[in-house]
């Protein structure tokens, strides 16, 4: 696992240390890997969106309404 040195301003450093001290992690090395993961995670669901738009736009119109598009885009995000 790399290893990295990084500042925070501080009114971040303080969210981070709230975040440990309520013991809803164990560390902050711990809390910034579970954002960085939570900030994969909505890219990687965006970037799929985006292809989704952009083969729609490519393909044409279709007969599914806007509602059943997107309930489908959130099915398949969730697994």
């Amino acid at each position: 696992m790399g290893r990295q040195s990084i500042s925070f301003t501080e009114p971040n450093d303080q969210w981070l240390k709230e975040r440990v001290e309520s013991k809803e992690y164990s560390s902050k090395s711990e809390l910034v890997n579970d954002l960085v993961r939570q900030a994969r995670n909505q890219q990687q669901q965006v970037d799929y969106i985006r292809m989704k738009l952009e083969r729609a736009e490519e393909g044409g119109f279709t007969e599914e309404s806007r509602e059943d598009l997107l309930k489908k885009a959130k099915a398949k995000m969730n697994g």
